[in-house]
């Protein structure tokens, strides 16, 4: 295969009235597309989603954006295998408020490795209030859970009952 990294890309380019998708179709049948919405909120594209490798320089590029999708996303929603946002999900999503995915952070943090801030529930979770096949924070209910006050298998905390049955209607 030749080396498309040195010749002038020939993208297939579409503008729709909502933004611009960029495509291109490697010869092996590989796609690489890109849209960019028009609109912009604080100098971001309200929408950015990448999908494949940019033929100019051969790398994937992050996408960026209020909604961001790509297999590497940052924004204020990012979605990714690899994301960065406020919410962010993914398999490895960095979330400030919120994330989800296989191993994630956030305030509010749901996977298989969750570390929330506030609540963290996952097969490891960590948070104030824990809940998880191993877990560790104030309010515990776990397998297996360290913390102040933990109900788990070996023993149940009054207060962790107390607390953990107050969430039920």
């Amino acid at each position: 295969m030749r080396n498309m990294l040195l010749e002038k890309v020939e993208y297939k380019v579409d503008e729709t009235r909502l933004g611009v998708w960029r495509r291109f179709v490697y010869p092996d049948g590989q796609l690489f597309e890109e849209f960019v919405s028009y609109q912009r909120v604080l100098g971001l594209p309200l929408i950015h989603y990448t999908r494949g490798k940019c033929p100019e320089t051969g790398k994937r590029i992050v996408a960026t954006g209020v909604l961001a999708i790509g297999r590497m996303a940052r924004g204020v929603v990012a979605i990714g295998q690899a994301s960065l946002g406020i919410i962010a999900v993914g398999q490895l999503a960095v979330g400030l408020l919120v994330g989800f995915g296989q191993a994630t952070t956030g305030m509010l943090a749901v996977g298989q490795l969750a570390i929330g801030g506030i609540f963290g529930l996952g097969q490891l979770a960590t948070g104030t209030v824990a809940i998880g096949q191993f877990a560790i924070g104030r309010y515990v209910l776990a397998q297996i859970g360290l913390g102040e006050y933990v109900w788990d298998m070996r023993a149940a905390s009054p207060v962790a009952q107390q607390f953990f049955r107050s969430l039920l209607p």
